[in-house]
């Protein structure tokens, strides 16, 4: 019986707010409390609510039979908590249903994996820990951050203990295999869940843009296309941005009521079924060893990291803050840890993306900035500051 494994990433970051250089304030605030406040309640009202209340809807009209996963990071989490505890109560009615997972990741959403291995593995500790706090659950599937993995992140992974992560199905790591079968980490046991990016981005991209040839798709439409699946899959991963429900693909699209007629058109062949990772993971035997040399992500049509290290000014962002990083880890300051960890959040990497073309519209679409250039100054004020207030010398020379 193939299964649908539906992945939904909930994710908000700390934004840094517009930063002078000339801040003096020895204990000055480098977040936008109210931009941070206010975005939080707007997605609540267009998406997270909204949606919620209908895949709960769903799961108790299908009795479990439509299942779904969430990774939610723990800094949206904490906002959560702060601007919007309706819907942290939301997602923890979602999973005492049974047929909502968690999975587990890093607790900042951050590039620690790449970057930052001791720190990596500190963040998925501590999203364990609030995952359990909060909803009682341990995860035993991963994601990493934007889905960023290769070979030496899964073996990281593998040795914590987890079954399964679950990663971009990119087309030059594939080579001849699907995405809609399970692979193993050469050498090892991990089981890989590999996004099928054609169709998960046919809902997430695609689906409002009126010059498609598809558009408008229905859910009878995208349920033909998974079942021609039949024969020749065992599971079809649809993996991305909770937010793509109501923030990124409006109401006025008609998403919300794809989704909700989507589970009756696929279950309607008894043959398909819907499965979290975990489920699939001990559902199904991985089909063969996939190695994955290269770092791959979901982001851009590269499936690289160029969407966060692409350019010089990334680059020197990310080393400083890893270096200053370092000295707050041997001065045991726990403010300015949460700070520094808040700082490493891949939004802010995401933010100084200079690409252009089709690629650059989605991440001017993200950005709260005007431009790359005013979130590096931004950035590298904050982290100027931060050197003054550790006593460090070599602050980076930017101002507005």
């Amino acid at each position: 019986m193939p299964s649908v494994c539906f992945y939904f990433q909930v994710h908000q970051p700390y934004r840094i707010r517009p930063f002078s250089f000339f801040e003096s304030s020895p204990s000055a605030d480098y977040f936008d409390e109210s931009a941070n406040r206010s975005i939080m309640k707007k997605v609540a009202e267009k998406c997270y609510l909204p949606t919620n209340q209908l895949l709960l809807e769903l799961i108790h009209r299908f009795e479990g039979r439509f299942r779904i996963s969430y990774s939610i990071t723990g800094v949206a989490l904490e906002q959560m908590q702060r601007y919007a505890p309706e819907v942290l109560d939301s997602f923890q009615q979602l999973v005492r249903t049974g047929c909502v997972e968690l999975l587990g990741e890093t607790y900042y959403h951050s590039l620690a994996g790449v970057y930052h291995r001791p720190e990596f593995l500190e963040q998925i500790k501590l999203h364990r820990d609030l995952l359990n706090e909060l909803f009682g659950v341990s995860p035993t599937v991963f994601r990493n951050t934007e889905l960023i993995y290769n070979d030496a992140i899964g073996e990281i992974i593998q040795d914590l203990g987890y079954k399964a992560i679950i990663a971009e199905g990119a087309d030059d790591i594939l080579d001849w295999r699907s995405p809609n079968f399970l692979h193993h980490l050469p050498g090892g046991s991990l089981k890989l869940l590999l996004k099928n990016y054609r169709l998960s981005d046919d809902i997430a991209f695609r689906f409002g843009d009126r010059g498609w040839k598809s558009y408008p798709l229905r859910s009878e439409t995208f349920a033909e296309w998974i079942h021609r699946g039949s024969g020749n899959a065992e599971v079809v991963n649809l993996f991305m941005d909770y937010e793509t429900f109501g923030e990124h693909q409006w109401d006025s699209t008609g998403i919300f009521d794809f989704l909700r007629h989507l589970p009756e058109q696929i279950l309607a062949k008894g043959d398909w079924d819907f499965a979290t990772p975990t489920e699939v993971a001990d559902r199904y035997p991985a089909r063969g060893a996939l190695p994955v040399e290269r770092l791959t992500s979901w982001a851009d049509e590269k499936r690289d990291l160029t969407a966060w290290n692409g350019n010089e000014i990334q680059e020197r962002a990310l080393r400083e803050v890893y270096e200053i990083h370092e000295e707050i880890l041997r001065r045991g300051d726990r403010e300015l840890l949460d700070i520094s960890r808040r700082l490493q959040t891949s939004d802010h990497f995401y933010y100084m993306c200079t690409k252009w073309a089709a690629d650059g519209d989605v991440h001017a679409y993200f950005s709260p900035y005007d431009s790359p250039y005013d979130a590096f100054i931004y950035y590298m004020n904050v982290l100027r500051h931060l050197r003054a207030r550790l006593g460090l010398q070599g602050e980076a020379e930017h101002h507005i």
